[in-house]
Order: C-alpha cells, then sequence, then structure tokens
C-alpha cells in the first residue's frame, strides 16, 4: 500500500509539473516524450497520472485529518 501511496504521488507531482508547462509555455511533456499526444504510451501515461489523482483524492481525507477517521497518515 505504501508502495502504491508513493507512486501516486509521484505521478499526480508529473501531471501537475505537466500542467504547470503547459500553462506557461504551452509545452505538453508527456506528449513530448511519448512522440505525440495521441499515441498509445501517451494515452498510458495520461490514464496513470489520472488514476493517481482518483486515488491520492481517496486519501485526502487521511491527509488532512479533519474527519477524525483514525486512518494512519
Amino acid at each position: 500500500m505504501k508502495f502504491l501511496n508513493m507512486l501516486a504521488g509521484i505521478l499526480v507531482i508529473v501531471g501537475a509539473l505537466n500542467w504547470g508547462l503547459w500553462g506557461f509555455f504551452q509545452f505538453d511533456a508527456v506528449a513530448w516524450i511519448a512522440s505525440g499526444n495521441t499515441t498509445m504510451f501517451a494515452r498510458l501515461l495520461y490514464s496513470l497520472v489520472g488514476l493517481a489523482g482518483v486515488w491520492s483524492l481517496g486519501k485526502l481525507k487521511c491527509i488532512c485529518g479533519c474527519c477524525g477517521c483514525g486512518c494512519k497518515k
């Protein structure tokens, strides 16, 4: 489980950096790495980043500690 949390965190950071690069410079790093944004590899990377976001969203209540659910931080 710790591995999945770490992997999701890394992918969320990659996604955030990619969005930042796009916002500031209109440069899509994932498309550059994958030789286009419609290749199967690019779609896989985009999908993994999206799944990591969903995974991290599910962990958000445990991170904030505001609900008192008692989950491990």
